[in-house]
This record gives C-alpha cells, structure tokens and sequence, in this order.
C-alpha cells in the first residue's frame, strides 16, 4: 500500500482542507453550486472548494489573453493557473463545473502520486457532436478532456515554471491542454471513473464496483441546459440540485425568521 500523501496525513479536526478549485462560468452558475454541494457532503476530509472566476483574476492582474472562438467556457485557460492560486504548495484539484461528484473525493486525493507533476484521465475520446452546451463549438484535439480533472503536484519544479500567469495568458492551447511542459512520464493516471464522460464511458455490468461513476462528468452538457434535460445520469444531477436549493430556501426562511424576531424585540431601556 503506497503511503497516504503528505495534505492527508493526520486529516481531521484542525487539518489543512484539501484545495478544490472549480471552474466557475457565469452561464452556469447553478452548476457550479451542485458540483460544490456534491464534494462537501460526500468528503470525508475538510475541503476548501474556491471558484476560478475569470473576471476576478483579470481585476487582479492575473489573466489578460483575449477569448478566443474555441473557448467554450470562461475557464478554458484559467484552469492552469491552479497551482499559481494554491501558492505552489501541496496538491490541489482542478474540475469543471459539469461535474457531480457521487463518492468522496478523499479517495481520489490518496492517489496524488509524487512521482508525477499531475494526474488526469488518460482519455481516448472524440466528440461526435459539432456544438455543445448551449451551443459552443465542439473542439477536437489529442488528448481532448484530459485537463477537465486534474490532480496538480503544485510545487513541481516543471508546474512552478511553466505555470504563470504570464505563461497562461499567452501560451497557446496545444501547449496547456496536452502539458506539453512535461514529459509524458510525468502525467500520471487515475481511473476513468473519476471523470466519467456522459455519453462516452460506460459502466460494464460484469463489474458494475470497477466502472460506476465517481464522479459524473456532462461533458456535452448537462440538466441545467433544455437541450440536455434527460441525458444520461440527469436524475442524479436534478437530486442533487433540487436538494441545493431546498437547503438554500430553509436558510434563506430561517434568515428571515431571525430578523422578524430582532424586529418584534421590545427595546430595552436604560436608566441614566
């Protein structure tokens, strides 16, 4: 048995959460906030999940490349700055919005591997649709949806230099969707299952335990789009929203409840 890495060591109370970063695209808002739902209450570690936002990294100076027409969300590039926002320190994941994650991401973050300078899933996938989402152009390129899912060793000296903010605002496509920084022996692999592409990979029925989906990945898109309302493993998604947003609707109740009772308070007098 490989030893538990180093940001799970002694994980429980006063541990460092395990950085999850998302990528975060105002069209898809409500995905964003499900696939966050879906790694808080299955994770069996403290997790920090922070949107990559593209507008707040151009405000701050760290993202300046124009959108070019194959980029298909707000975080096409944004993505590779990961390990420049986790500090170059420790490991931290990287996932699309258009996930939803249905086991605990702790079983994911005990295969960072400190051999390699990221882990993905190797997939052989090309899209048979020309557009996707609400429209976007569908790309096709080697080593396509390998960056949708990645496990960054931060502080890789390979990860440290390449990965600027300099260098993802002008380095182009091929050269950060295909780590064109590293050696191939340097990109390890994880189980498919991980990033499970809706309409792609398949759960094989003689081993139902090896090939379910552990984290689902609408690649094409997902419920949040009409287009996509009854894709496969839609029920699982709609769950998961419909239980977000009861959450939100009870807090948002008892918010209110607060402030009717702060309200309806007799003031209290104070003798001079």
């Amino acid at each position: 048995m490989s030893p538990t890495p180093s940001h799970l060591a002694g994980a429980g109370a006063g541990a460092e959460p395990f950085r999850v970063f998302v990528g975060y695209d105002s069209r898809e808002d409500i995905a964003y906030r499900v696939c966050r739902r879906s790694l808080l209450r299955r994770s069996s570690i403290p997790l920090d999940v922070i949107p990559i936002v593209q507008q707040e990294l151009r405000e701050a100076g760290l993202y300046w490349r124009e959108r070019g027409p194959t980029e298909s969300t707000e975080f096409s590039f944004t993505r590779f700055l990961t390990p420049h926002l986790a500090g170059y320190r420790g490991w931290a994941l990287f996932v699309d919005c258009d996930f939803l994650f249905v086991a605990d991401v702790a079983e994911l973050a005990r295969l960072a591997d400190p051999r390699y300078a990221v882990l993905c899933v190797h997939h052989d996938y090309t899209p048979s649709e020309a557009t996707k989402m609400d429209g976007a152009v569908q790309t096709v390129y080697p080593r396509k949806n390998w960056s949708s899912m990645v496990l960054f060793n931060c502080d890789h000296p390979k990860n440290r230099a390449a990965l600027t903010p300099e260098a993802v605002s002008t380095q182009t496509g091929a050269y950060l969707h295909r780590f064109m920084w590293l050696d191939d022996d340097e990109v390890g692999e994880v189980p498919f299952v991980w990033n499970f592409l809706v309409g792609h990979n398949k759960v094989d029925p003689a081993d139902e335990a090896g090939t379910a989906p552990r984290a689902i990945h609408y690649t094409s898109g997902g419920p949040w789009f009409e287009r996509y309302k009854d894709c496969e493993f839609a029920d699982l998604w709609v769950q998961e929203r419909d239980a977000y947003e009861a959450e939100e609707k009870k807090a948002k109740v008892d918010e209110d409840d607060i402030k009717a009772a702060i309200q309806m308070a007799p003031a209290v007098s104070v003798d001079a």
